[in-house]
């Protein structure tokens, strides 16, 4: 009952002192969920990374490292990814 009245700020900094825990918080950046993106819509498709990187005329290696959230892609690229995976890319900005 004690964790109930415990303030969300509070539990954060508590969790973010565990390096595990800031560790995987640290890869839930847009790069990082825009890898998530990526990664789900090929597999929506049924592709390999290299299945991918033939429709888009690329390299697997490019794939892979769009996918690995340590690369962004240019909206062109993205467009061509939502093409070549039968996805429709949308991009949205909200207020924080």
């Amino acid at each position: 009952a004690g964790t109930m009245n415990r303030t969300p700020d509070t539990l954060e900094q508590k969790l973010l002192a565990n390096p595990e825990v800031q560790a995987a918080y640290d890869e839930l950046t847009p790069e990082y969920a825009l890898a998530r993106e990526l990664i789900a819509a090929r597999v929506r498709a049924g592709l390999s990374q290299s299945q991918l990187a033939e429709r888009m005329n690329t390299k697997q290696s490019t794939i892979a490292r769009l996918e690995s959230g340590k690369a962004l892609p240019s909206m062109r690229t993205l467009h061509r990814i939502a093409e070549a995976t039968n996805s429709r890319a949308s991009v949205t900005l909200t207020s924080r």
